[in-house]
Formats: structure tokens, C-alpha cells, sequence
């Protein structure tokens, strides 16, 4: 059994697991870390964001940037439609991912990003609560970033990261980034996820079992259990013992499981 991280933000989960010759990945979040470094997308039409002053480091000329920096208040930004940072994808094929387990409908939307162009032909698992809410946050996020669209999609920018003169800080892997799927996208993997019910029991290919159950978190917000013959796993995503509106997390289930990754 092996477990790879393939996030780059710690409260945005995505895991992969290989256990009995499948390849099963755990949540999608989507790091929204890079919009800090790019300009607002003002709702209200405004000449002060396309009036700051461009800023060029002593390393390169403006040719080589064309405005894509402005300066603001003494910081720099990047003059170009936002980028996020979806999963990694180095560390694994995509198209062997077997299936996708979602816990919460916070940890779904990078769901486009795996799903469509990258040769995925499994399953998404996912309750109903889930489901209709978390298509609500996919939705809302494209329309916002499609009512502020930029006319200039810059990209020379990150050429310039790794010199001394940059503004940026070096932990920072502009090449990852991404601009946000379309709301074809969204709804083309969206028709990927089966719905299911808490305590149902899904038949893996004869090999596995996996049995979302509630995390007490939020609307059919789950955790999972994936087991075969002789192993149980228990994968804790964000979980609640508090009592509110959601269904009370069910801690019977993970008990015995012969290890558990947790994310709470």
C-alpha cells in the first residue's frame, strides 16, 4: 500500500492510494494560494487597476514583460486573468486513477482540472448533499471569473521567478498553475460522479468495498472506509463531533481499521 500527496495546500486534500492493484484518488481541492499574487477582479468597471504604473525588474526590459507587472501600494501583481493551483500531476497518471472518492463539497473543485483532457476513465463517488452543492460552488466560481474577463492572459512573468531581482517568493511553481475551467468543463465531470448513500456498501471490481459514512462536517459531508477481505482503511477527511445540521459523525465505523489517514 502506498500513499501520495498531491496537493500543495495542507486544507486542500488530494491523495493518492494504491492498495490491491487500485488506484484510488481521495478528494480534489483546489489551492486558491495563487490569486493572492495576481489583481483583483473588480465587479464594478474601474480605470485604477489599468492606470498602476507597470513595474520591469533590473533584469529584464519592457519588452520582454509588456505590462503583464503592476505596482500597488509598494507590491507587485500580475496584470492577467487568475491561475489556480490544481493537483499535481507528476507524481501520477490520471488515467490509471480507478476511481474518486469526495468527501465534502469543498474538496471537489478541482474535479475538472483531473477529470477532463487528462485521460480519466474512472468513477466519482459522492453523496447527493454533496453533489448539488458542490456544483453550486463549480458554477459560481467560473460565472465570477467570466463577468471580469481579462482581454491579456499573461505568461513572460514566469520567466523572470527565478531571478534575484524577482518579486515573488521562491516557493512559488507559476508552471503548475493554471487558469480556471469553463462551465462545459464542469458539467462534463460532474456527469461522472455517482451518487451515494451513507453506509452503502460499493463493490470495487470484486477486490474492494468503499462505504462513505458521515464526518459530521457539514451537509453530506463523509468519511470512508475501504476495505477487502481481511484490511480495513479508514480515510477521516474534515469531521465534526458537534451536533448541528448535518447528520452526527459516525465513529463506530472507523473503529478496527488497520490504519487511518486523517485530514480533521
Amino acid at each position: 500500500m502506498k500513499v501520495y500527496s498531491l496537493s500543495s495546500h495542507p486544507n486542500k486534500a488530494c491523495y493518492i492510494l494504491r492498495f490491491k492493484e487500485m488506484t484510488i484518488m481521495l478528494d480534489c481541492g483546489l489551492c486558491a494560494l495563487p490569486l493572492l499574487h495576481f489583481l483583483p477582479l473588480p465587479i464594478i468597471p474601474s480605470n485604477k487597476f489599468s492606470n498602476l504604473p507597470s513595474w520591469i525588474p533590473r533584469d529584464c526590459t519592457e519588452a520582454q514583460l509588456e505590462g503583464e507587472l503592476k505596482e500597488c501600494c509598494g507590491k507587485i501583481f500580475i496584470d492577467s486573468a487568475p491561475e489556480f493551483q490544481p493537483p499535481l500531476s507528476q507524481l501520477v497518471d490520471f488515467s490509471e486513477v480507478n476511481m474518486i472518492l469526495i468527501s465534502n463539497y469543498l474538496s471537489m473543485l478541482a474535479l475538472p482540472f483531473i477529470t477532463e483532457g487528462t485521460g480519466f476513465e474512472g468513477v466519482v463517488y459522492a453523496t447527493e448533499p454533496t453533489l448539488q452543492i458542490g456544483k453550486f460552488y463549480l458554477e459560481e466560481l467560473v460565472q465570477y471569473i467570466e463577468k471580469t474577463p481579462k482581454l491579456t492572459s499573461a505568461s513572460h512573468w514566469k520567466d523572470i521567478v527565478h531571478l534575484p531581482s524577482s518579486p515573488f517568493p521562491e516557493h512559488i511553481k507559476p508552471r503548475s498553475w493554471r487558469q480556471l475551467y469553463n462551465l462545459q468543463s464542469v458539467y462534463a465531470s460532474l456527469a461522472r460522479v455517482q451518487m451515494v448513500g451513507y453506509d452503502e456498501k460499493l463493490d470495487v471490481f470484486g477486490s474492494l468495498r468503499v462505504t462513505p459514512v458521515s464526518s459530521g462536517y457539514c451537509l453530506g459531508s463523509s468519511n470512508w472506509i475501504i476495505s477487502s477481505d481481511h484490511e480495513k482503511i479508514a480515510y477521516v477527511s474534515g469531521s465534526s463531533t458537534l451536533t448541528t445540521h448535518p447528520r452526527p459523525m459516525d465513529q463506530q465505523a472507523l473503529k478496527n481499521a488497520m490504519c487511518c489517514y486523517s485530514l480533521v
